[in-house]
C-alpha cells in the first residue's frame, strides 16, 4: 500500500509541477511578447514624431550623409536608441552609432523590406558587435511609395531579457515552494485516500486467515466507505456461513464417530479421503495412515481390495460378507455404494463396514436354542406318549405296572411344565418384560428364611446347610427375584452334592456400596473347560445327571440375567471332585 501511496503522491506532484511549469512558460512568453510589442509601439510613435518634426532633405546621398548623421546623433541623445536613416535604394544616409559611408546597403534587410511593403517593419537579430539581441523597427516616410526612404530605430533587448530572467527566477523559486507545498498536500491527500484502503486490505487479510470477527471502521461515506461496508457485510456473511459449515462438520463428525458401522470414502482415483473412527477400529489402521493414500497401499486382505477395485470399475452397489482376521477375527458385512455429484458426475465409492459377528452368533444361538427347546420338549413328550401307548395296549390291567407308568407320566409332565415355565421366564427376563420392585431387604433374616425353604430338599440327601451372614447388612433389591436367585443356586448345590455333603451360604459387605454373596458346595465340581459356558441356555456339564435330577438347563441362565437386572455380577470357581463356589456382588443402592 505504501508503493500505491507513493505512486499516487508522485502522480499528483507531477501533474501539479507540469501544470505550474506550463503556466510559467506561457506567462514568460506572454510577458516577453507583450513587453516587445509595447516597445515596438513606443518606437513607432517616436519615429512618427521624428518624421513630423524633422525636415527630410532630398539630394545626392553623399551630400546628405553629414546632415542625417548629425540628426541621428542628436536624436539618440533624446531617445537613447540607435537611429538610422536609409534612402529608398537602401543606402544608409545616417546612423547614430556608425559612419554611414562605411555601412552596407540595407535594401535587403527584413525590417526595411517589410516597411516598404506595409509601412512598418520589425526584426529581432543578434548583434555580433554588441553580442546581444537587438530589436529593429522601421517605418517608411511615405507608405504609399514602395521606394520610400526609411527611418529605423534599434534598441537592445538586454533589459527585456533581464526582466524575463528575473521573472523566471521568481517563477522557479515560486515553483519550488509550490512544489514543496504541493508535495506535502499531495502526500496528505494520498494518505487520507490510502489509509482506509490499508485498513480494508488489513481486514481482508484477516478474513483470509479465517478471522471473521475483523471489521472495517467506516468514518466517511463515499466510494471507500461503501467498499468498507461491503467488506463488513461480506465478513458477516462469511462468519454466518462458516459457523453453519462448522456446525454441519461437527454434526457430521459426531455422526461418523458415533456410528456403530465403519465408513470409508474413496474418490474416483482410488484415494482414501475419509475414514471414520469405527472403521479405524475394524480395519486396525489409523486415519493418518490411510487418508491421502491409495486403497491398494493399505495392507488389507485381498478380497476387500478386489471389492473396492470392482466397485470403482462397475460403479454399482456391491454387498458381501467377508471374514477378517486382523486385528481380530470378525465377520463383516461390506456395502460398497457409488457416489455421484451434481451433474451425475462419478465421485468415488462409499464403503460401509458392519460387524455382524454378534448378529450371526445370536442367530446361531437362536437356532441352537430352538433346536435345544425342540429336543428338550421332545424327550418328556416322547416318554409320556410311549408309556401312555403301553397302558393303552393292555398294561393297564397290571395295577403295579400301571401305577409305575402313571408315576413316570406324572414326573415327565411335571418336568415338561417346569421346562415350559423356565423358557417363558427366561424369555421375559431377556426381553426386559419382568418388572422389578426394589425395596430395602434386611440380609440376615432374608437369608435365614431362604435357607429354611431349602432345608427339606437338603434333608432328603442328608446335606447340611450352613449360613454365615454378616449382621446389619441391607440391600436394595426385588425380594422375590433375589430369593429366586439364591434358591436356584442352593438347589444346584444340593442336586450336585453327594449325600452327607455340605452347602454354605455366606454374605459379607465388600465396602459401603456393595455386598458379596457366596454359595459353596462340596459337590462333584465343574471341569475348567465348561466354566465359561455354564451360564448358557440348556448347557449341561453332565447331561445324564442333569436330566435325572430334574434340571431344565435354564436355571443358571435365569440367575445370570436376574443378577444383571440388579446391576450386579456373578462368577464361579470350581475344582472337580471338591465342589464349586458361585460369587454374586450386588450394589447396596440401585441408581
Amino acid at each position: 500500500m505504501n508503493s500505491f501511496r507513493n505512486r499516487l503522491t508522485f502522480i499528483m506532484i507531477a501533474m501539479i509541477a507540469l501544470s505550474v511549469t506550463a503556466a510559467g512558460f506561457i506567462m514568460a512568453k506572454t510577458f516577453k511578447e507583450t513587453h516587445i510589442n509595447t516597445l515596438e509601439d513606443s518606437m513607432v510613435r517616436e519615429m512618427q514624431i521624428i518624421l513630423a518634426k524633422m525636415e527630410w532633405k532630398e539630394g545626392d546621398p553623399a551630400s546628405l550623409i553629414p546632415y542625417f548623421s548629425s540628426e541621428a546623433a542628436m536624436l539618440k541623445k533624446y531617445t537613447g536608441e540607435r537611429v538610422t536613416f536609409i534612402a529608398g535604394d537602401g543606402t544608409v544616409l545616417g546612423d547614430s552609432d556608425h559612419a554611414a559611408a562605411t555601412m552596407d546597403n540595407h535594401m535587403n534587410r527584413s525590417e526595411v523590406l517589410e516597411a516598404h511593403a506595409s509601412g512598418i517593419g520589425r526584426e529581432i537579430r543578434h548583434s555580433d558587435t554588441l553580442n546581444q539581441n537587438l530589436l529593429y523597427v522601421a517605418i517608411a516616410t511615405d507608405p504609399s511609395n514602395p521606394q520610400s526612404s526609411v527611418i529605423r530605430l534599434a534598441v537592445s533587448l538586454a533589459d527585456v531579457e533581464g526582466s524575463i530572467y528575473q521573472l523566471w527566477t521568481v517563477l522557479i523559486i515560486g515553483l519550488l515552494i509550490l512544489f514543496l507545498v504541493a508535495a506535502f498536500i499531495s502526500y496528505r491527500i494520498a494518505l487520507s485516500l490510502t489509509r482506509p484502503l490499508e485498513q480494508i486490505t488489513r481486514v481482508a487479510k484477516q478474513i483470509k486467515n479465517m478471522d471473521y470477527d475483523a471489521r472495517v471502521t467506516v468514518k466517511k461515506q463515499g466510494e471507500i466507505g461503501e467498499l468498507g461496508n461491503a467488506i463488513n457485510a461480506m465478513a458477516e456473511s462469511l462468519d454466518v456461513q462458516m459457523t453453519r459449515i462448522r456446525e454441519n462438520e461437527s454434526q457430521l463428525e459426531s455422526v461418523l464417530d458415533n456410528m456403530i458401522n465403519g465408513v470409508v470414502m474413496i474418490d474416483e482415483t482410488g484415494q482414501i479421503v475419509l475414514i471414520s473412527r469405527r472403521a479405524e477400529e475394524i480395519l486396525g489402521f489409523s486415519s493418518k495412515e490411510l487418508v491421502g493414500r491409495n486403497f491398494a497401499e493399505a495392507k488389507q486382505q485381498y478380497e476387500l481390495s478386489q471389492m473396492i477395485h470392482e466397485g470403482l470399475a462397475v460403479r454399482e452397489h456391491i454387498r458381501e460378507e467377508i471374514n477378517f482376521y486382523f486385528p481380530e477375527e470378525r465377520l463383516l458385512e461390506l456395502n460398497l455404494v457409488p457416489i455421484y455429484h451434481e451433474g451425475n458426475e462419478f465421485g468415488g465409492v462409499l464403503l460401509v463396514l458392519q460387524d455382524v459377528t454378534a448378529i450371526r452368533r445370536l442367530e446361531r444361538i437362536r437356532s441352537e436354542f430352538v433346536a435345544n427347546v425342540s429336543h428338550e420338549l421332545k424327550t418328556p413328550i416322547a416318554a409320556v406318549k410311549g408309556f401312555a401307548e403301553t397302558l393303552l395296549g393292555g398294561a393297564v390291567k397290571d395295577e403295579e405296572t400301571t401305577r409305575s407308568f402313571l408315576q413316570i407320566i406324572f414326573d415327565e409332565s411335571d418336568r415338561l411344565n417346569r421346562l415350559i415355565g423356565d423358557i417363558l421366564e427366561l424369555s421375559k427376563i431377556e426381553s426386559r418384560r419382568v418388572p422389578l420392585y426394589f425395596s430395602p431387604v434386611e440380609v440376615d433374616s432374608f437369608v435365614q428364611k431362604t435357607v429354611t425353604l431349602m432345608e427339606t430338599e437338603a434333608a432328603k440327601k442328608s446335606i447340611r446347610l450352613d449360613v454365615q451372614a454378616e449382621g446389619g447388612l441391607y440391600v436394595e433389591a426385588d425380594e422375590d427375584r433375589l430369593r429366586q436367585i439364591m434358591m436356584n443356586l442352593l438347589a444346584n448345590g444340593i442336586n450336585y452334592t453327594p449325600e452327607g455333603g455340605k452347602v454354605t451360604l455366606a454374605v459379607e459387605g465388600i465396602d459401603e456400596d456393595h455386598i458379596r454373596i457366596k454359595i459353596t458346595d462340596t459337590g462333584i465340581g465343574i471341569p475348567k473347560k465348561d466354566l465359561p459356558r455354564i451360564f448358557e441356555r440348556f448347557y449341561r456339564v453332565d447331561k445324564a445327571r442333569s436330566r435325572s435330577s430334574g434340571g431344565t438347563g435354564l436355571g443358571l441362565s435365569i440367575v445370570k440375567h436376574l443378577v444383571e437386572l440388579h446391576k450386579g455380577t456373578i462368577s464361579v470357581t470350581s475344582t472337580v471332585g471338591a465342589g464349586s463356589t458361585f460369587i454374586i456382588e450386588l450394589p447396596v443402592l440401585q441408581q
